[in-house]
């Protein structure tokens, strides 16, 4: 079926809802572009909007009932925000599931060396990257340090316009026949992905000493006599932050594309901006959250870490999170037990909210046109996704697809449904096979993007209005 660009039927007080979305997305994305930044906002926005810490709540043994809003976090990297509804729990949440992770490099544990006058630091990617779109690009450093004595000191470095930033390398076209001749994948190795960060040598007078009677300056000194760059670069890390460089080995540092999202396009019509996947649904998903009135149905968003590396991990959807969390709701809702938790699950509704992929004619040939994805014709729904023959998909059902028709059709909703590109051309995955072991309907759904898994991505300020009120009305759905 073929789908209209959404821009055609918008008001103009449409258009000034879709403006103020926008800009907020765009300052949003722009502030928190890892995952601990994104729960961290989060959780500091559902306070403002009367959100109670769950673990609070249940030190001080209240109950939960009917308007209450609580949120709770993991390890600071994951959270759930839950607005208590006025039905029983066990007839069922709506639920609306986003990842805040992106794909990007990470610091090694022992990253910083010197090379030949240069410091650098060894770097580890993470998700599904083209390893040669991250050469000669402006980096930032985003991240924590923790030290032996409890202190976790941020780090944000190379996105105030005073900040220095980084890059990797690239080799010069002049010297580069034997590297043109490779393939995609082996034109930039892995570990070849070390972020240039510094030049400038250690000078320190003789005097001072040798490091022979082991004061911190005479260290200090025999580091710079041996890697005068990299004592360089550490001498300013302990100036600025307080760290010494065995404070890596639990540092938690992400190398990410420097600057803030911006306006595409003549018209404005469109965003470009680092981690759109999936912060662009993410940032969807919680604005609705925190915009409804009390539901008929619980209504919870639930905010992942993780999943460009297939989940994993205590903060990843595949943890216990997820059910322990609504577990824990339901005993202070007065409806604890294992089967009343399980019918509650099995009961829910949930919107995987992940980006689709936008047919992009200068790669048509991946994609299926009637089964595409376009830029601007509102939310997508993926009813599968998955490789090939569907590998590792969700796969929604009939019924579950004609309620979302509904729900959409009924609140004005522009959206299309796609897939991701043709049958053997690749594919992907999402959180939603994960929630859907508990018996409860899912099915994807989300903005679409150009340039996806690149350092900068692109999406249509129409479908991620599109994409709020869709969620907005999945929230307030009671059938």
């Amino acid at each position: 079926m073929d789908t209209e660009s959404a821009w055609k039927s918008y008001t103009d007080e449409d258009l000034a809802a879709l403006e103020k979305l926008a800009g907020d997305y765009i300052d949003y994305i722009s502030e928190n572009k890892i995952e601990r930044e994104f729960a961290r906002a989060a959780i500091r926005d559902a306070e403002a909007a009367g959100y109670e810490s769950l673990a609070s709540v249940y030190r001080e043994g209240r109950g939960l009932k009917a308007g209450d809003k609580v949120y709770a976090q993991i390890h600071g990297k994951a959270a759930i925000l839950a607005h208590i509804g006025r039905r029983p729990l066990e007839q069922g949440m709506n639920i609306l599931g986003a990842h805040i992770d992106s794909p990007r490099l990470d610091l090694k544990q022992n990253p910083l060396f010197e090379a030949n006058g240069q410091a650098r630091l060894d770097t580890h990617y993470y998700g599904g990257i083209k390893k040669y779109q991250w050469v000669t690009v402006p980096l930032a450093l985003h991240g924590v340090v923790a030290k032996k004595d409890g202190t976790v000191v941020d780090v944000v470095i190379g996105e105030d316009e005073s900040d220095p930033v980084f890059c990797v390398t690239d080799l010069l076209i002049h010297l580069a026949s034997a590297q043109m001749g490779k393939n995609g994948s082996e034109v930039v190795e892995g570990e070849d992905l070390d972020v240039l960060a510094g030049n400038r040598p250690l000078v320190i007078e003789a005097a001072q000493g040798d490091g022979a009677d082991g004061t911190d300056a005479s260290k200090e000194a025999a580091k710079a006599e041996k890697e005068p760059v990299k004592a360089f670069a550490l001498r300013l890390l302990g100036e600025k932050y307080g760290i010494e460089e065995a404070d890596f080995l639990s540092a938690e540092i992400e190398v990410v594309p420097a600057g803030r999202a911006r306006e595409l396009g003549f018209d404005r019509s469109m965003i470009i901006g680092y981690g759109q996947d999936d912060s662009a649904c993410a940032y969807t998903s919680l604005a609705a959250q925190l915009a409804i009135d009390t539901p008929e149905r619980t209504a919870l968003c639930v905010l992942v870490d993780k999943e460009e590396i297939g989940s994993v991990g205590a903060t990843g959807m595949a943890s216990q999170f997820f059910e322990n969390v609504v577990a824990e709701i339901m005993e202070l809702a007065g409806e604890s037990g294992d089967i009343r938790l399980r019918h509650a699950l099995a009961a829910s509704s949930m919107l995987s909210s992940d980006v689709s992929a936008a047919f992009d004619p200068a790669y048509a040939s991946v994609f299926e046109a009637k089964n595409a994805a376009f830029l601007g014709h509102g939310l997508v729904f993926n009813k599968y996704t998955g490789a090939r023959g569907k590998s590792g998909s969700n796969d929604a059902s009939a019924e579950f697809v004609a309620a979302i028709r509904r729900i959409m059709d009924d609140a004005g909703v522009a959206f299309q449904t796609a897939e991701l590109g043709k049958v053997d051309a690749g594919g992907g995955g999402t959180i939603a096979y994960l929630p859907a072991r508990y018996g409860m309907n899912v099915i994807d759904s989300g903005v679409a993007v150009l340039s996806m898994h690149s350092p900068w991505e692109v999406t249509s300020k129409a479908d991620l209005y599109e994409a709020y009120k869709g969620y907005v009305a999945f929230l307030e759905n009671d059938r």
